[in-house]
């Protein structure tokens, strides 16, 4: 790995190419018509563990319906959380809003330009202030992500472990260096978008395509498929959970998680830790007070968070009545108020079906 001023000359001679590359590559995406720092910052909370295509559909709507700080900071929780349904990582809006409410009482409904300002709001960590800051303001301070620690870990043949603070830290110093004064949010979307779109993390790069080619190191040394380095994940805890999709007349039950922990006071369909067969399962409603007519299995689902995945089993049943200790919910209610993690997806689009069309297990029973 380069050291010293080796290090800050190959850095420095990346600002000319990648500007020139940017200018005539760049993606158009919404958040970057109209660059204020509240359209900045929502965007920039979306895209955080979430891929560019994946929060196209959310944020105009997210806008509109919250279009300031004053609208977010007073937004009821349920609403907020139907506006983020499907993005997952639901701290993420929960902060949105503590932040918000910050912005509003301490500075007068504005996001401050200050670095250290945003570095204090809920939610905001190194990257995403310098994201903003340079963004939305012009303070020339990096904005050092997954994408960036990539890019300029070939670019130097770095070995340094990309999952280590301590390897961030260093790559935001060296880059503060060399900062461009006067376009510091192009040089910081750049890199990014640098690493999004050509310096890729899965596969081979497309160095042929790379503005920074006649600077890389690694693409020198042959050296692409081992930079950068990253430790190994610890694996991910398999969990087997049975869900209940429990339809009444027109209405089905859900019940909200507990206030801490995963996927913390989010509405769920009812379910239990264990991949249950149809026998154990119209036993377990029943032990719980739910008399059932059949109970049909649904299609298995899969989902992954970051330390634990769930292997689910589904089964559909009509309860006899609205059973106590659920809300009965109807399509409406479902489509409009309240808001379901991703984990259920498979489940809420056939709840959502068999509320339109109606569900008829008595058959043949």
């Amino acid at each position: 790995m380069l050291q010293g001023a080796e290090q800050t000359g190959v850095l420095s001679a990346i600002t000319g190419p990648l500007l020139r590359w940017y200018g005539k590559n760049a993606r158009i995406l919404p958040w970057r018509d109209t660059p204020t720092p509240y359209r900045v910052w929502i965007s920039e909370i979306m895209l955080q563990q979430t891929r560019v295509t994946a929060v196209m559909p959310y944020y105009e709507r997210f806008l509109c319906a919250l279009p300031s700080p004053d609208a977010l900071a007073s937004v009821p929780d349920g609403e907020l959380l139907k506006l983020w349904e499907g993005l997952g990582y639901y701290n993420r809006a929960r902060n949105l809003k503590k932040a918000a409410q910050i912005i509003v009482k301490e500075f007068g409904g504005d996001l401050p330009a200050s670095f250290g300002d945003l570095l204090s709001l809920p939610g905001i960590g190194s990257y995403t202030a310098g994201a903003i800051a340079s963004i939305a303001f012009g303070v020339p301070v990096p904005a050092v992500d997954g994408n960036v620690l990539r890019v300029i870990s070939r670019v130097l043949a770095s070995r340094s472990d990309i999952a280590d603070a301590r390897t961030k830290k260093s790559m935001e110093a060296a880059l503060a260096a060399i900062m461009p004064r006067d376009c510091a949010g192009d040089f910081n979307q750049a890199l990014m978008e640098l690493g999004a779109t050509v310096c890729l993390p899965n596969g081979e790069p497309l160095c042929k395509n790379c503005p920074l080619l006649p600077l890389c190191r690694a693409n020198a040394e042959n050296l692409t498929g081992e930079i950068p380095v990253k430790a190994a994940k610890k694996k991910r805890r398999i969990e087997a959970r049975t869900i209940f999709i429990l339809l009444s007349g027109e209405r089905v039950a859900l019940r909200k998680r507990d206030k801490t922990g995963l996927l913390a006071d989010l509405w769920e369909f009812p379910n239990v830790g264990g991949a249950l067969s149809p026998v154990e399962a119209e036993e377990y409603l029943r032990q719980n007070g739910l008399r059932t007519w059949k109970i049909t299995p649904v299609a298995p689902a899969k989902h992954i968070f970051t330390h634990i995945e769930w292997h689910m089993t589904g089964y559909l049943a009509e309860a006899a009545s609205p059973a106590a200790g659920f809300i009965w919910c109807t399509g409406e209610d479902l489509a409009q108020s309240h808001a379901l993690p991703s984990a259920f997806r498979v489940y809420t689009k056939i709840a959502m079906h068999e509320l339109a069309h109606g569900f008829a297990p008595r058959a043949g029973r």
